[in-house]
Parts: C-alpha cells; sequence; structure tokens
C-alpha cells in the first residue's frame, strides 16, 4: 500500500483503497440495484480509460458529465482523474441558456451522459459541437458515431468500441496542481465563473472533509451530494447512494428512501435541509424514527436549530451536525445540536444571527471590516489585520486554506472575490456575519442584501433566523420591497397568529408580516429565490 505521505492526487489515495480492501463494497447504487467493490470499481474505471484513449481523449482534455449521481459516475470520474482529463459539471437544474454560457466559457472535447442526457443535443448547438460523445450504459461508457458532414446529428447507434476485458492502461504521471475538476457558479448576478479545482485541492478537501464528517472506513454512508462520495471512496467508507432525484431534494419519495435506510442501515448521511425535511415529514406522518443513524450532517443552505432538534429526536443516539461552506470552500465551520445552548438560541430569536460553530481546523477564517466594496490590492500581514474586526463586530467572511479555491478559470471573477496577503489567496464569501467570544462564527445573510433604511440597519437573514425559531413556521424570506420591510411566511398556525410573530420580531420593525408560498432556488430547494419573490410581491396586494 502507498504511504500516504506520497499522495499527490485524489486519484492517488482511491488506489491506496483498491489495494487496501479490494473486496470491500465501495458504493451501493440503490436505483440500479447495484454494488461495487473497491476492485470492481478499478476494473470498471480501466475499462472506462480505455475507452477514452482509444477515442484519442489525452491529459488535459475537458470532459462535460451529464449523469446523475450513480456508481458509473464515479467509475467515469476515476478514470477521468486517472488520465489527466477534466471532470465538467454543469448545474442540471439551471436552463439550456446557462449551460451554453458554460460551454463558451470551457469549450468540452468530449461528453460523456446517460441515454436521457443525450436528447439535449437535439436541441443544444454547443453540445453537437462537442467532437466526441459517449453514452453510459451499466457502468461502462460507449461512443458515439462520428457524424458525417453530410448529415446533421449523429447516428443513433454507438460505434462498436469494446475495450478489452483486462486493459492495460499506460501510466499518466500527473502532477498534484494539475486541473482535476470543473464546476461553475449560477452566474444569477451575472456571467457565470468557472471554478477550477486541482488534484491537490480535492485531496486538501478530502482531508478537510474526512476530519470534518469524522468518517470511518467500512461504515455505510447515505450519500446525497456529490463530492462527499469521493471524501467516502478516499476513506473506506461505503456510499449508499438512494434512489432519488437528487436534483430536487425537496421534491424526494421519502417513503422509498426511508426503506433503503431500513435495507441498508446507514451509519451516516451528509445532506441538504430539504432532503432532511422530507425524511422528517415522513418520520413524523408515519411514526417512524432513524434509529441506524450515528452522525447526521447537514449543510448546501442554511440550516436552522429547529430542524437539528427534530433531527436529534428522530435520532437521539446520534450526533447532529449543521455544517458552514461555500462552492469555494466546503466546510468552513460546523457546530453539533449538543453544542448549541438556550442562550444561543435566544440570541438567535432577537436577531444576532445564525450559530455556525468554530471554523474547522484547515481553514483560516477572518471578519473584515464593512464597507468593502471595491476590489481589494495585495496586503501586507499588518494591513490585513487592520482591515479585521475585533470579536462581536458585524464584516465579512473572509477564508483561506488549501481546500478554498485560489482563483477562477482565467481569472474571470477574481477582481470581486479573491485578494492576497503577503502572496497567499484569500476568498470573500459574500457573507455578513462576526466571531463571538469563543471564536464561534455568526452568519447575518448576504452582504448585499443588508437593508439601510429610516429605521436603520437590518440583516434579513437574521429576521428570517429569528421567525425559524416560532412555531408553525416552515420557511421565511425578508425582502424591502416599495420601501417596506415585508416578511413572507410559510406558516400552518391561525391567521391571528401572525401578529403575534409580529410582535416577537418587533425589533426588526417589520411594516407586514403574510403567510404566503415562498419561491425556492431550483438547485437546493431550499434557498430563497429573492429576484423571484420581488417578481411575487409585485403581483401581491400588500
Amino acid at each position: 500500500m502507498a504511504s500516504s505521505t506520497n499522495m499527490t492526487t485524489i486519484s492517488d489515495v482511491l488506489r491506496e483503497q483498491v489495494d487496501a480492501r479490494p473486496d470491500a463494497i465501495a458504493i451501493i447504487d440503490a436505483r440500479r440495484n447495484l454494488t461495487l467493490s473497491y476492485a470492481k470499481l478499478d476494473k470498471a474505471a480501466r475499462r472506462v480509460e480505455q475507452a477514452l484513449t482509444v477515442a484519442g481523449l489525452k491529459s488535459g482534455d475537458r470532459v462535460l458529465l451529464f449523469q446523475p449521481m450513480s456508481a458509473v459516475l464515479y467509475v467515469v470520474l476515476l478514470a477521468l482523474f486517472r488520465q489527466g482529463m477534466v471532470a465538467m459539471f454543469v448545474d442540471p437544474s439551471a436552463e439550456k441558456g446557462h449551460l451554453e454560457r458554460c460551454c463558451a466559457i470551457a469549450p468540452p472535447q468530449a461528453f460523456i451522459a446517460s441515454p436521457k442526457a443525450h436528447m439535449l443535443r437535439l436541441v443544444s448547438p454547443p453540445l453537437r459541437q462537442i467532437p466526441t460523445a459517449f453514452v453510459t450504459f451499466g457502468t461502462q461508457i460507449r461512443r458515439f458515431g462520428i457524424p458525417s458532414p453530410t448529415t446533421q446529428g449523429e447516428s443513433a447507434v454507438p460505434s462498436p468500441i469494446r475495450p478489452s476485458k483486462n486493459p492495460q492502461i499506460a501510466p499518466v504521471d500527473i502532477p498534484s496542481d494539475h486541473p482535476a475538476l470543473l464546476t461553475f457558479t449560477s452566474g444569477s448576478t451575472g456571467k457565470p465563473k468557472a471554478a477550477m479545482r486541482t488534484h491537490a485541492f480535492l485531496l486538501a478537501q478530502h482531508n478537510a472533509l474526512a476530519h470534518s464528517l469524522s468518517l470511518q472506513a467500512d461504515a455505510i454512508d447515505l450519500t446525497t451530494l456529490p463530492i462527499f462520495v469521493l471524501a467516502n471512496l478516499a476513506s473506506g467508507v461505503t456510499s449508499l447512494i438512494p434512489d432519488a432525484d437528487l436534483r430536487f431534494p425537496g421534491k424526494i419519495k421519502a417513503g422509498a428512501v426511508m426503506r433503503q435506510i431500513h435495507r441498508y442501515q446507514p451509519q451516516s448521511t451528509a445532506a441538504s435541509p430539504a432532503f432532511l425535511e422530507r425524511l422528517v415529514e415522513y418520520c413524523d406522518e408515519t411514526s417512524q424514527v432513524l434509529p441506524s443513524f450515528q452522525r447526521i450532517f447537514s449543510g448546501g443552505a442554511p440550516v436552522f436549530p429547529t430542524l437539528l432538534a427534530t433531527l436529534q429526536r428522530l435520532a437521539p443516539q446520534a450526533t447532529v451536525t449543521a455544517v458552514y461552506g461555500s462552492t469555494e470552500a466546503e466546510p468552513i465551520a460546523h457546530i453539533a445540536y449538543d453544542d448549541i445552548a438556550e442562550g444561543d438560541r435566544t440570541a438567535m430569536r432577537q436577531g444576532k444571527g445564525l450559530l455556525t460553530g468554530k471554523p474547522v481546523p484547515e481553514i483560516q477564517l477572518r471578519i473584515l471590516q464593512h464597507p468593502l466594496k471595491a476590489p481589494i490590492p495585495p496586503l501586507s500581514q499588518a494591513d490585513f489585520e487592520a482591515k479585521c474586526s475585533p470579536p462581536d463586530t458585524i464584516g465579512e467572511i473572509v477564508v483561506s486554506g488549501d481546500h478554498v479555491l485560489a482563483g477562477y478559470l482565467n481569472g474571470e471573477g477574481d477582481a470581486d472575490t479573491k485578494f492576497r496577503v503577503e502572496g497567499i489567496p484569500w476568498h470573500r464569501t459574500g457573507d455578513a456575519g462576526y466571531k463571538d467570544a469563543q471564536g464561534r462564527v455568526w452568519l447575518l445573510g448576504r452582504c448585499a442584501a443588508r437593508i439601510d433604511d429610516e429605521r436603520g440597519r437590518i440583516y434579513p437573514f437574521t429576521v428570517e433566523a429569528a421567525a425559524q425559531e416560532f412555531p408553525n413556521v416552515r420557511r421565511t424570506a425578508l425582502t424591502n420591497h416599495a420601501g417596506k420591510r415585508v416578511l413572507l411566511v410559510e406558516w400552518s398556525g391561525d391567521a391571528e397568529d401572525l401578529e403575534a410573530l409580529k410582535q416577537t420580531l418587533s425589533w426588526a420593525k417589520l411594516d407586514k408580516v403574510r403567510s404566503h408560498p415562498i419561491p425556492l432556488d431550483r438547485r437546493h430547494n431550499a434557498k430563497v429565490d429573492y429576484p423571484a419573490l420581488d417578481r411575487l410581491l409585485e403581483d401581491l396586494e400588500l
């Protein structure tokens, strides 16, 4: 077995697990009723490597993947990483225009997708222009026929490339700074930014996740977030990929997932709040509990204490933890439910923000003074310290570390979100917050969402977090509409009790509290879609 001190790429760590535990279960794909040991995963990946190299792809080529979380997705990823190719992902819930903008920023040399996803090529010229295309089947890929210059589109019959049963693939020397994974921001406020992660970055992220999630070899993890499967594979943890549409976690069929939980008895899970809320609702409706879990983590969107409390009630034997992170830095901080004191809950009710816990050891976190809207020039350590806020003083959360994205592809977007201190890159999260005297981070929401009016300054997220502590509140959203502070609430109580909620939040000086469904982002089904909310308020009589 290779020494971990010699690990330079995420593929090295995965290969170490293959050598150490070939017969251990790596992935359980519940939708396809497929189980892969590390040895089978390795063999399947080698066959995909051969198909890629036979097609003429080489190290550094970008390969666009349209494949839901599944065993074959990680077979393909392992093959790409080993050959030094770049796995490129575009949010599957995004609109067609977003896909085309991403392909324009970083044109892919190949396209690998499920049979259903290949239908997108009929309506997307950028996809049809990708030189090489493969379709997934089982745990393998098959190349589509090369289109004739005299015809449009491609043959519906894949070309007859048949990899050998025992492929011998030439190893590729991959330096730690070689690109591995390319994703894109939503572009909701403009042009999408391309986030390129190197092998060193993925290895650092694995180390941070392995520590934060207490990953333990031979455990079974109900895995719902794609990047966590890589961390599991590198740690010897079995990833149970549920039979659920994980593109829309707030709409999963919870009954089917619960049956899989009862069958496989996973000891841990890391999931979005929307996913866990669906499980909670189903458990309460059917009088079930979650007895197999020893560790439950939730992140990807704000995680409120009310959800943590409910999960703790359904799984009293488990450590229930909220994780704070972002696309560019995952994880940043975390806190277990047992570590949230009643005084902390009181502070949240009074508008002090959402407690997210202490920063993980692998990251540096500081609070940068407001206002700093302009790009930040290179700083000396002394200048940086002078711009940082003391405890209990609000500012922008900035982070640095090996698993923090140092920059975007071609530097697009770096001026707004990156700066350097003595040559070391730092990332501006865009989140407002502060550290308390214990070094814990409190989140106040997006810096740009801050409201300054004649009643003073307020961060909408602090009101939303406080309202979440009120009975019968499912979800809330505060916005400044036509000069009024309007709070929408998804409410299951009596209408007259809304006035009591408004009185409880008197410190927020609200003009209106109204019960109404709240539009959510398509990706997480948990974050408020504020542009859609503003359009909604235009149509409501307030």
